[in-house]
């Protein structure tokens, strides 16, 4: 099995800037794609920003630019560093693992959630 556990949500200003961390344990040689995604009050769950193995990545429209995701796969952790932040990027932010357990297909994993809050 596979544990996700992010860190570093907060409360923070408009304009400022704010790192998530998450951090994988267990039968971590089967991950391959990783990513952030959010989920606003009274929203959907959105993607923020993925990245494979191979360090390929991508960002939803709104993030790009903004938002900063990186992977250290020797380390088993994730992070999102998030610049000039705005109160529309309040949310739960959740960390996400495609794990692989057999050859045969995959589960999506889901750490429990770091909240950011942002203040204008």
């Amino acid at each position: 099995q596979v544990r996700l556990v992010e860190s570093g949500g907060g409360l923070v200003h408009f304009g400022e800037s704010l790192r998530l961390s998450c951090a994988a344990s267990g039968r971590t040689f089967s991950i391959s794609d990783m990513g952030w995604y959010r989920q606003a009050p009274g929203k959907e769950r959105e993607m923020v920003a993925t990245i494979t193995s191979g360090g390929d990545t991508n960002y939803a429209h709104s993030m790009k630019g903004r938002f900063t995701i990186s992977r250290d796969s020797a380390k088993n952790t994730l992070a999102l560093r998030m610049d000039s932040l705005k109160p529309e990027d309040t949310a739960v932010y959740y960390c996400y693992a495609k794990w692989h357990p057999n050859v045969e297909g995959y589960l999506e994993v889901w750490g429990q959630g770091t909240l950011v809050t942002v203040s204008s």
